[in-house]
């Protein structure tokens, strides 16, 4: 048997060739899972422009957008710095505007930069259809660039105070927080409750002469269930890529388990929503889409924490306990009279709460279901200061925040406004324009009647009483909506159309006046 001699020049040229493709691969990993977070911006786009009325489809879109956009500058200039850059167990403060940041630490800016921008795009939900648009810039530069970095910092970093914990005999114990039920959705839905507070409820959501609120549907199911699967296809990515490596022994199994977990903990929230909804102790005894999707939300939020470290049951009962957190808490924000048109409070902090808190009972081999002892305890302590730290943090800079807009009268847009919408006033872009409605044909409309017969209604006109679509028809009598009217005569005209009234006689309604 040959054997073949290496030399140790040729060794160690093999050694640092796999070392430079683990860094390698470990980057790659980094920018495709933050690729796959980056899609979560078009989640949170569809479900808000789901969630709301259409007159306010345009705003909420272009709020989502350039989310992404201000955390860009934010994070990239001040934020990323803060959370870090070397400095001490509060905050860091090198790498400012990415000066002395090493090439090979740009992949974890990137990942970093997206969780910055999810965190303050869920504060955009709570805050839609009366937020003005200078405000929205403000909380969102503010929040990506001092509010969330510093909290990453106390977690994230070796240097963090939450991250180091305490040494209490020969127990160390510090806060856990794997993918950021705490740092990004405890924080972000305590900036939305400050946001929705401070902001007030939407005209006609809460009545004197109505127990609970009224319900200001949303104008697309369809959006929003598009939005909510593209957020539960992210935040695989989210907690997945959480663990920031690839080539580290045990990574593949570890990031596997964060997966199945994720999935499994949304499960069990979904069905768990959907069945307490119907029950109607917090719901209307519907098969309810929108809560079944804000349940499964729930339970991936909740999953962050402790992903990682939970066996698939355990993520079972953090899915259990997820649905039934996010049914109580949106029904106190019912009660204490605070809007949220997207549940974010709900979803984002009452996920979060309890999903930090979980991982002191369901953490494999250490947390109280298993353990019982000293250490056990101690974690749960530390989740608890880390809960509340997080709280009082966003909390106290927010209100500040938010406050100062109030003040200047740049908070909330003018009640003339908002009860027409905001696309118009404030973009000129309708999301549906209703110039954009109606086509210069006549159409065959079949109407199924109660006994299974087919019925064809007849479309009236002037000039035309029709039986459906004829090729030798007059198509340019009074279908025209008002751009094809107005290229057709190169002119602005009235329309007039006669319909009947009940008893039959004609009667002339204008319906386009250009």
């Amino acid at each position: 048997m040959a054997t073949a001699n290496v030399t140790w020049e040729q060794y160690t040229t093999l050694q640092q060739s796999l070392d430079d493709l683990k860094v390698n691969l470990d980057q790659f990993f980094l920018v495709v899972m933050g690729m796959v977070v980056y899609l979560m911006q078009c989640g949170f786009a569809f479900l808000e422009a789901g969630a709301v009325r259409s007159k306010n489809s345009t705003n909420i879109l272009i709020k989502n957008l350039m989310d992404s956009f201000v955390a860009g500058i934010a994070y990239w200039t001040i934020g990323y710095p803060l959370a870090y850059g070397s400095g001490n167990s509060f905050i860091g403060f090198s790498y400012w505007a990415s000066d002395g940041l090493p090439d090979t630490e740009y992949a974890s800016f990137f990942f970093q930069y997206v969780f910055a921008a999810t965190a303050a795009t869920i504060v955009s939900g709570a805050m839609a259809e009366r937020c003005e648009f200078i405000a929205y810039f403000v909380y969102s530069f503010f929040i990506t660039a001092v509010v969330y970095p510093v909290v990453t910092h106390w977690v994230w970093t070796s240097d963090g105070w939450l991250a180091a914990g305490g040494t209490y005999g020969n127990i160390t114990a510090s806060y856990q927080d794997f993918a950021g039920s705490g740092v990004v959705h405890i924080l972000g839905g305590t900036a939305a409750f400050c946001g929705a507070v401070m902001l007030g409820p939407r005209l006609g959501r809460f009545h004197p002469d109505q127990r609970g609120p009224i319900d200001l549907r949303g104008h697309s199911v369809p959006l929003a269930a598009l939005g909510g699967f593209i957020l539960l296809f992210g935040f695989l990515a989210f907690n997945g890529g959480s663990a920031l490596m690839i080539s580290g022994e045990g990574s593949g199994a570890s990031i596997s388990v964060s997966v199945v977990n994720t999935i499994i903990s949304g499960s069990m929230s979904a069905f768990v929503s959907l069945f307490i909804h119907k029950t109607g102790y917090f719901g209307t005894r519907h098969w309810s889409l929108l809560s079944t999707m804000n349940g499964a939300l729930t339970g991936m939020v909740a999953a962050c924490a402790g992903c990682n470290v939970l066996y698939p049951w355990g993520a079972l009962i953090v899915g259990f306990f997820a649905g039934i957190s996010y049914k109580v808490w949106s029904s106190f924000m019912h009660r204490l009279k605070v809007d949220d048109p997207l549940d974010a409070v709900a979803v984002h902090f009452g996920g979060g709460l309890w999903g930090v808190l979980s991982v002191a009972f369901l953490k494999r081999e250490e947390g109280i279901l298993f353990a019982w002892d000293k250490k056990s305890g101690l974690i749960l302590a530390w989740q608890i200061v880390g809960v509340a730290a997080i709280t009082a943090w966003t909390a106290i800079l927010c209100l500040v925040m938010f406050g100062i807009l109030r003040l200047l009268g740049k908070l909330r847009v003018d009640e003339a406004l908002e009860r027409k919408g905001l696309d118009i006033p404030k973009h000129g872009e309708p999301a549906y324009p209703m110039e954009s409605y109606g086509h210069g044909w006549v159409e065959r409309i079949l109407k199924v009647l109660e006994d299974g017969r087919l019925s064809e209604i007849k479309q009236v006109v002037p000039g035309i009483d029709n039986e459906g679509y004829k090729n030798d028809e007059n198509h340019l009598i009074g279908f025209d909506s008002p751009e094809v009217e107005v290229m057709n005569n190169s002119r602005i005209k009235t329309t007039k159309h006669p319909l009947p009234t009940k008893n039959g006689a004609p009667r002339d309604l204008v319906t386009t006046q250009m």
